[in-house]
């Protein structure tokens, strides 16, 4: 995974140093020279911003004590001689771009760089290339290996699978065939000079797997593809916009048969797939806006006519079939936005008219056809910017933000993928303020961290079990009125603690054994770092130098197994330049104990909700027993940790259910009841080209629930298949003939009464079938787990369906995408 910080020059406020932003593969990080040094040499002007807050000074929230522990001489000592501070002396770059090339190689490549326009078409600038195979604690300039070669920002180091790296050049377009690339196949100890019979528009993009295959945009909409790591390229359509890699070699691409830019302001692009890397196409839909490629799913939106609103299709078998999802359609003036998604399910955003900045959260089934509502109100900005986190070191929690109708901004957080929601609880060691309302804690998102409230957005990671950091503010509701502080839940979101005052940088080590974090000073300098051996409890800080300076950013290993972190910022020298500094600190010398078994133990996940003792624990139909540190073990877990857990299935009730389409959940009962509506109808859609009759009982199985027996809601199916849009073939005309058949034998006519008994009792059977049997929907021989309750169709949608960041992926076939403001559907 690829993460990148951005730490500006002037523009961003001085608690923040830096601006956030993650690409997919959280490997790399860019740091920008920030507002600090343009202070320094004296006034700025600035373009005036609009106050968000109440206040003309941020107040501080209710009040809570932060533990705090003595650094003990004899461990300041050990820190002492663990920590490791570079100077990059006379270097000039504006920008610094670290990247952790492999795992567990200890090589990092920093390039030191200016930015300059994408469509430039002047020479100069200067960069330069260090590299450390020690984790940072030492670094050498091998620029010469690139020969000293200008390389932007805007492209700058990609990593691929393995020890893979590629360097794009800045090269004037003026006079020059095409571009120029630097390929490394051995983490950057040797590079080979590329020249490329194109240019560059954007990035080159790995496979995910095989990182011979590369896949590049031309600027006049050209797609390329290599097959040998760059050596050799291929231009195999022309007209492209946009592409992605699907599972295996599938390679998604939309394309125009006209002018590019007026295709899209159309909805005139076509959308379409090699599965052969290029040596053959096949068209999957016209008409489209644009498109995506997340979890197992394909999904694009497509415009039927200019006067049509846009409606969203999905494929789950890499676009052999698709259908139209059953969602309300979108204006010009809406968007779609895909949140999150695996092979299960999706969240999307649907934008509600208007200048809301609110609009509807809804979750899909695992064909992504389907959809019930999730969240109203959920907040996203006129940025385009949601709150939406997945909680990766609990199964099943995500936490956003809703903008109530009394124009507050309030978090709730799920425990079970979207199924349910609430506010989140109270920390318990904050008293609020008499004049709240209600006391509950909110969590600054990206809302909060693009109008430069808070300095990074929550924090969790997948080997530190139900470790959640983050900025929140106690009370009624999120408050830009209040200094953010940061809070830390141990549980996975259910309870929470104040740990820090005040906005900080913060980062996970030693799979959740270690916290870092260093505090986001609105004005001077940070010579000190804080650490926590106990997910937060207490805290211990140390100076690791003498010559404060100007903070940048953390940097840290990906993965959450390293030991050690670098704080990156810049001094400015006598002659007013500044000089890039990193200082790294190795935690493993001092400690140096390796966990044994006493040091963990058995944790039940979500137990902490309540209810009867066979059902503690139980969320998506399962219980989960993790194996996990004990907060008061001094140890460490190792890079060779691995998270180990125990699962047993639950028995099933109405909590692994949500109410169906046309079906809500009654107020005083669980039970799911049928909405007066007209839309409660026998619903027909089509289904990979075939028309079902959709049966309820009002049910619907949360996706990716495992849970057995018990309550089962979903009892005799009757289903109707007709192939979509296509009536039943006629049989062969009747023979015209005047003969006629006679039953005269007393045989004969026997066997015409009991032939016409027969049929008569079938007809009967199945006319009381029909009547007795609640409605259920049948999805093509498939038990329906389809989630989608409250869901209003817009009255012009055809019920018939006639028929990416980029894109990585896993082994399995799965793919990631980027944050939700990087996947609109417009």
């Amino acid at each position: 995974m690829i993460r990148r910080l951005v730490f500006l020059y002037g523009a961003c406020a001085l608690f923040l140093g830096a601006e956030s932003r993650r690409t997919h593969r959280g490997r790399t990080k860019t740091f920008r020279l920030a507002q600090q040094l343009d202070e320094s040499r004296g006034p700025v002007r600035t373009r005036p911003r609009r106050d968000t807050s109440s206040a003309p000074h941020p107040s501080h929230g209710p009040p809570f004590t932060p533990c705090w522990l003595p650094l003990s001489p004899a461990e300041h000592k050990v820190l002492d001689g663990s920590t490791y501070e570079t100077g990059f002396n006379g270097d000039d770059g504006s920008y610094v771009i670290l990247t952790w090339v492999g795992d567990g190689t200890g090589v990092i490549l920093v390039l030191s760089t200016i930015s300059v326009p994408l469509d430039s078409f002047l020479e100069g600038g200067s960069s330069r290339l260090y590299r450390s195979t020690d984790y940072g604690k030492s670094f050498h300039d091998i620029s010469q290996r690139i020969n000293h070669t200008f390389i932007k920002e805007e492209f700058g180091v990609s990593v691929g699978p393995g020890s893979s790296v590629i360097l794009t050049a800045d090269t004037p377009v003026v006079d020059n065939p095409g571009g120029i690339i630097f390929t490394s196949t051995d983490a950057g100890a040797t590079f080979k000079f590329i020249q490329l019979p194109f240019h560059l528009v954007q990035p080159i993009t790995y496979h995910f797997l095989n990182p011979d295959y590369l896949v590049a945009l031309s600027i006049d909409g050209s797609l390329w593809l290599s097959l040998d790591f760059g050596a050799r390229w291929t231009k195999v359509h022309d007209g492209v916009h946009s592409f992605s890699w699907g599972a295996g070699i599938n390679l998604f691409f939309s394309c125009s048969r006209v002018d590019a830019v007026e295709a899209e302001e159309r909805g005139d692009l076509i959308l379409k797939r090699t599965k052969d890397l290029g040596k053959t196409f096949t068209t999957i839909h016209e008409d489209i806006y644009s498109f995506g490629y997340i979890g197992a799913f394909l999904f694009f939106s497509v415009m039927e006519d200019l006067r049509s609103p846009r409606v969203m299709y999905f494929s789950s078998d890499q676009g052999d079939t698709f259908s139209q999802a059953l969602l309300p359609s979108a204006s010009t003036e809406q968007f779609y936005s895909i949140l999150d998604g695996d092979e299960d399910m999706l969240f999307m955003h649907v934008d509600t008219p208007g200048d809301t900045y609110f609009g509807t959260m809804y979750t899909s089934d695992d064909r992504g056809i389907l959809f019930s509502k999730s969240l109203e109100r959920h907040l996203f900005d006129g940025q385009r910017k949601s709150d939406f986190t997945n909680i990766t070191s609990l199964r099943g929690v995500y936490l956003t933000n809703k903008l109530d109708v009394d124009g507050r901004i309030r978090s709730v957080i799920s425990f079970n993928r979207g199924g349910t929601w609430r506010q989140l609880s109270k920390p318990e060691n904050v008293n609020c303020e008499h004049q709240s309302k209600h006391c509950n804690l909110h969590i600054h998102g990206e809302h909060s961290r693009k109008n430069r409230i808070v300095p990074m957005l929550a924090l969790s990671e997948p080997t530190a079990i139900g470790l959640v950091i983050a900025h929140g503010s106690v009370g009624d509701s999120l408050s830009s009125s209040q200094h953010p502080d940061v809070f830390v839940s141990s549980d996975g979101g259910y309870n929470w603690r104040g740990t820090l005052q005040g906005p900080h940088h913060y980062s996970i080590l030693d799979s959740g054994g270690l916290i870092v974090a260093v505090e986001a000073h609105r004005e001077g300098q940070v010579k000190a770092i804080k650490f926590s051996t106990d997910e937060g409890q207490c805290w211990k800080s140390y100076n690791f130098t003498e010559q404060p300076f100007f903070f940048a950013g953390l940097a840290s290993e990906p993965g959450t197994k390293a030991m050690n972190v670098s704080v990156w910022g810049f001094r400015p020298e006598e002659d007013g330049q500044p000089m890039w500094v990193a200082v790294t600190i190795d935690f493993q010398s001092l400690i140096t104990r390796e966990c044994n078994h006493q040091d963990y133990e058995e944790w039940l996940a979500h137990a902490t909700q309540g209810g009867d003792s066979d059902r503690k624990g139980c969320v998506l139909g399962v219980k989960e027993t993790y194996r996990r540190l004990k907060k008061r073990s001094v140890c460490r877990n190792g890079k060779g940790f691995v998270v180990s857990k125990k699962q047993m299935p639950c028995l099933c009730t109405r909590e692994d259910f949500i109410c169906d389409y046309g079906y809500y959940r009654h107020v005083n009962t669980s039970e799911c009841v049928r909405q007066p509506s007209p839309s409660n109808k026998t619903l027909d859609i089509c289904l990979d080209r075939e028309e079902d009759e959709l049966l309820t009982t009002g049910y619907r199985k949360v996706p990716s629930d495992r849970c057995e027996k018990g309550f089962n809601p979903l009892l005799a199916v009757q289903t109707v298949i007709r192939p979509c849009a296509v009536k039943p073939s006629p049989g062969p005309p009747a023979k015209s003939t005047s003969s006629v058949i006679h039953f005269d034998t007393p045989q004969e006519r026997l066997v015409l009464i009991l032939v016409c008994a027969g049929a008569g009792i079938i007809v009967l059977v199945t006319v009381v079938s029909a009547v007795i049997a609640v409605k259920k929907v049948v999805y093509r021989r498939r038990v329906p787990v389809y989630r989608f309750s409250n869901l209003q169709i817009h009255d012009n949608d055809e019920n018939c369906i006639m028929g990416d960041h980029e894109s990585g992926s896993s082994s399995n076939g799965t793919a990631c995408l980027p944050k939700s403001v990087d996947n609109l559907i417009q």
